[in-house]
């Protein structure tokens, strides 16, 4: 159930909240409307795009899942998963902002990073929004926990299970900041698709074809970078057609188009099915009309009737 909350003038004038964009502001906003009396929410892109962008059909649960992620990365929410194995999360200030004067029981999980008094730590969902299924379930290994420097590179590798025991080292020591999702359906990401970290596993050169590669090749095919705003909507119409299935050289030649006409990026879809549907000439189109010129041989040519 929603609740009445308060915003101070201060927000408004706020550097963590202008470091992301408009529409994720609108996004912390609204959570605070939605989260408990401990600021703590479920981390389900959908449904928080139900509740608070039900009336903007533009903005869906994709555009939604970019609003968390660049909440968590200026760290104004923190991710986690509970014992439970859900997702939540927590907004980091709320204690400090909101005054309940009789708050209800527990509805959450504890947010580790915060209320387990381990201090504010960055968490891994945060850095990248790491899927269910990726936290709490690896035991930490006995000589991670005995200090507190390595009990930590151990919490922020969490889930990577993917990598050897040194990559995991160096990657908790190092703190180094998983790459950007691209959806909240491609299951757990343990690295970017396309990533030179994979080793064995990296995928093929067909397979690393990214919205992110897209939008720097039409960046970089115009006169002067566009702005922010056009190449993010760019990107999100990107990433649909490519979850679609639809083959990258058809969404180039869209892009393409695009460019050259200066047409907005709404219109990108339609550009890709005209790249991968052009129009053909049916056999019974009507023929142009072709204009009258009096016969050379009028008699021959209206048979005496003249």
């Amino acid at each position: 159930m929603a609740r009445i909350r308060t915003i101070k003038p201060e927000a408004f004038s706020s550097e963590s909240l202008a470091a992301v964009s408009i529409t994720a502001e609108r996004t912390f906003f609204g959570l605070l409307t939605q989260a408990d009396d401990h600021g703590r929410f479920r981390d389900q892109s959908a449904v928080i795009a139900g509740l608070l962008w039900s009336l903007r059909p533009e903005h869906g649960p994709i555009e939604v899942e970019d609003d968390l992620t660049q909440l968590a990365g200026n760290e104004l929410i923190c991710r986690y998963e509970g014992e439970d194995g859900k997702r939540y999360l927590h907004i980091v200030t709320f204690s400090k902002h909101q005054k309940v004067n009789r708050p209800s029981g527990v509805r959450h999980p504890n947010c580790p990073y915060h209320d387990g008094g381990r201090g504010p730590l960055t968490s891994p969902l945060a850095q990248g929004g790491l899927r269910e299924a990726s936290v709490h379930h690896q035991a930490p290994a006995p000589e991670l926990a005995r200090t507190p420097h390595a009990a930590s590179a151990n919490l922020i590798s969490a889930g990577q299970n993917g990598f050897t025991e040194p990559s995991v080292q160096r990657q908790g020591e190092a703190r180094e900041p998983t790459p950007s999702p691209h959806g909240p359906d491609l299951g757990p990401r343990i690295m970017d698709l396309g990533s030179p970290l994979g080793g064995a596993s990296a995928p093929t050169p067909s397979q690393t074809v990214t919205a992110q590669q897209m939008v720097g090749e039409y960046a970089a095919a115009c006169g002067k970078r566009p702005p922010e705003s056009v190449l993010g909507h760019v990107g999100r119409e990107i990433k649909k057609l490519l979850r679609e299935g639809i083959d990258p050289e058809h969404v180039r030649a869209g892009v393409e188009r695009m460019r050259v006409k200066s047409l907005h990026p709404s219109l990108l879809p339609s550009l890709v099915n005209e790249a991968m549907n052009p129009p053909q000439a049916t056999a019974g189109a009507r023929r142009a009309p072709q204009p009258y010129t009096n016969p050379v041989d009028a008699e021959a040519a209206y048979g005496g009737q003249l």
